[in-house]
């Protein structure tokens, strides 16, 4: 849809709008929803935990299309400044037991270097459709990357400079790994590499609680591996924490966080647990009598906050400190324009997002893999979402408000040629039930509405993506 400009004229049937102190243009409105703020408020909170979506349209919303689409005319008409440039390695040690993610446990040398041969196939292809296209960041995620060996690692940065063309001195690199594979032959290549992120799934430093999730690690590894990091000195060092373990209670939780806080990271992500379907651990079972999920969160987020931790999501809490000294190049938040090499990673562009099929369980998983490892083309899109103009600025919504940044209301007017008011009239629910306020024209979640994050993003879901999202039938 081509925007409006705020400037012109105002088109047939549009107004100006100023519900939310802003002159914006709108048009007629096009989406109903609940007028009780406290019925609506009351259904948030009954329900904090329903959907974490950290993309929109979720991965199990996704079908084959129709007719398969060349990538080169979908990208062909891509005009960001920069782009984002993800790989996927989608082999770890053990599949945790909450893990929903495309990955398998598979630890041969030979599987490994025939799916780095195979994603080196797919970008030789990939390049001349990027058509040289700058990268502002490069992420290579998992699974478990570093369970690759050190020279397969050295592979993926040789793909992304020599072929993709990434220039390491302008783009933001984060490599994912875990506590038994943080190597020094490893952890030399990365920082060689300029890796500007490190990110390590801990999710607890009590062993029984790491026990009940099907995660066979050590506390003394974990913390052998949280020291080799902090030596290499990467800019950034981040651990994941899980909250509402089996077995866990505020004093464990709290013990775990503490020790993480004592290596000093510069980012901290703490995810609540969810246990969905075709996972090791089944829906319904959590080992805890009551749902303290919340009230971990509020302690950790409070302990956070006196250690200087600012908090950017639900999730993420950060200092701004030790931070790269690149020059980057700019990158929307939006996250438009990312290129996904390898079986499992998904690509975004402005109207199309697409990826190789997913599975979860280990046959699905290992055939899809198989498919990939042996395809010869890699030029077409045959499985994915194309999104429509409403799905577009559900996208657009759930990118920017949840986040700290906000929903800047103008940018929203001046992509979509409508003011978020009248196209979305039940997002002054937010404001109602105070979990969102307006500041100088953006819309930012209060406290306690960045708390309920998971609820708020689950009732921004289109009933079409719901229903494609409950009618996945993959194994």
């Amino acid at each position: 849809m081509k925007a409006i400009n705020p400037n012109h004229p105002h088109p047939t049937g549009a107004t100006t709008d100023t519900l939310w102190g802003k002159d914006v243009i709108s048009a007629a409105p096009r989406l109903s929803w609940p007028e009780n703020p406290a019925e609506w408020a009351r259904t948030i909170r009954e329900a904090p935990y329903r959907s974490y979506l950290y993309s929109y349209p979720h991965k199990t919303a996704y079908r084959a299309f129709d007719t398969p689409l060349s990538l080169r005319e979908l990208w062909e008409k891509e005009e960001l400044e920069s782009y984002f440039l993800y790989m996927h390695i989608p082999f770890c040690a053990a599949r945790c037991g909450f893990c929903n993610l495309f990955t398998l446990p598979d630890k041969r040398l030979d599987v490994h270097k025939e799916y780095v041969d195979a994603l080196e196939r797919q970008a030789r292809q990939w390049a001349p459709i990027m058509g040289g296209r700058p990268f502002s960041r490069f992420a290579i995620g998992g699974g478990t990357p570093t369970l690759l060996e050190a020279p397969l690692v050295e592979r993926l940065f040789n793909i992304a400079e020599n072929i993709m063309g990434l220039d390491p001195k302008r783009a933001s690199i984060s490599v994912e790994t875990s506590p038994d594979t943080v190597t020094e032959d490893r952890l030399e290549v990365l920082k060689r590499r300029g890796t500007d992120r490190v990110s390590m799934g801990i999710q607890s430093f009590v062993e029984s609680e790491s026990t009940a999730i099907y995660r066979p690690q050590k506390p003394k590894l974990v913390r052998e591996a949280l020291a080799r990091l902090v030596e290499y000195n990467f800019p950034l060092l981040n651990v994941d924490l899980i909250y509402g373990l089996p077995g866990q209670t505020l004093e464990t939780w709290l013990y775990s966080l503490e020790e993480a806080l004592s290596y000093s990271p510069g980012e901290i992500f703490l995810y609540p647990l969810y246990i969905r379907e075709n996972t090791i651990l089944k829906p319904g079972y959590t080992g805890l009598e009551h749902d303290i999920r919340l009230s971990l969160y509020e302690a950790a987020r409070e302990r956070l906050k006196q250690a200087g931790y600012i908090q950017y999501s639900m999730r993420r809490f950060a200092k701004n400190e030790g931070a790269s000294d690149k020059e980057l190049l700019p990158y929307s938040c939006q996250e438009e324009g990312m290129a996904g090499l390898g079986c499992g990673a998904r690509s975004y562009t402005r109207n199309v997002h697409y990826a190789s099929r997913y599975g979860v369980s280990a046959a699905a998983t290992r055939s899809i893999i198989a498919d990939y490892v042996a395809a010869e083309r890699h030029d077409l899109a045959d499985y994915g979402f194309i999104l429509n103009a409403e799905e577009s600025k559900r996208r657009f919504i759930l990118k920017a408000l949840l986040h700290r940044e906000g929903l800047n209301l103008s940018a929203y007017a001046e992509r979509f040629g409508v003011s978020l008011s009248d196209d979305f009239t039940g997002m002054s629910l937010l404001l109602e039930s105070d979990m969102a306020v307006v500041e100088e024209g953006i819309l930012r979640l209060t406290e306690e509405g960045m708390a309920y994050s998971d609820a708020i993003g689950d009732w921004l879901i289109s009933t079409a993506v719901r229903e494609r999202m409950e009618g996945y039938e993959g194994a």
